[in-house]
């Protein structure tokens, strides 16, 4: 059985156990309207191997550990994966679409989970800015992740647009996670 949402009847998602929304976040839409996304709260661990080059961490991002070293979006990108989600990270600052960082990878997204990504965007009108850093399907659902780093980062304008943008296209609120980390 499905929730009522906006007068869509919506599934219920299985997340990943070590993602699983713990709470929601009020974030205000530029409409003015709040809107309550589930919220997570994880715990990742720090990589404790080899320094990574500065150059590699694209403006000093926490290098993290979860099968080998990360950044959160991988470890989030990867904890879904292990759920049985495909997906990948969203680069919006160099445009690609990634599942690692070591090597440099990119990826095409398929044409059904490219086709909504661009419905957004043409909503939007930009095609990169504000996107959510991890999206995940797995058969007809999709989850749009945003990592923020505990006490150090925040939703930015440009997200919220790209929320309002993403929810404009009719994608229920439980289509997107917002993944609040800290690390230990």
């Amino acid at each position: 059985m499905g929730i009522r949402e906006r007068g869509l009847v919506t599934a219920k998602l299985k997340y990943p156990s070590q993602l699983k929304p713990t709470t929601k976040e009020d974030i205000k839409l530029p409409s003015r309207w709040i809107v309550h996304i589930p919220k997570t709260c994880p715990v990742f661990k720090k990589w404790k191997g080899k320094k990574v080059p500065r150059k590699e961490t694209y403006g000093n991002k926490s290098v993290l550990s979860y099968k080998g070293k990360a950044f959160a979006e991988i470890v989030i990108l990867r904890m879904f994966q292990d759920a049985g989600w495909n997906g990948v990270w969203v680069d919006t600052y160099r445009q690609k679409y990634r599942t690692n960082h070591w090597p440099k990878d990119e990826i095409d997204l398929p044409p059904k989970q490219q086709r909504l990504l661009n419905r957004i965007s043409k909503k939007l009108g930009k095609e990169w800015s504000g996107c959510w850093d991890v999206f995940c399907w797995k058969g007809g659902k999709v989850i749009f992740a945003e990592s923020k780093k505990r006490k150090e980062d925040s939703i930015k304008d440009n997200q919220r647009r790209w929320l309002a943008a993403a929810i404009n296209c009719r994608l229920p609120f439980n289509s997107f996670l917002l993944v609040e980390w800290s690390k230990k």
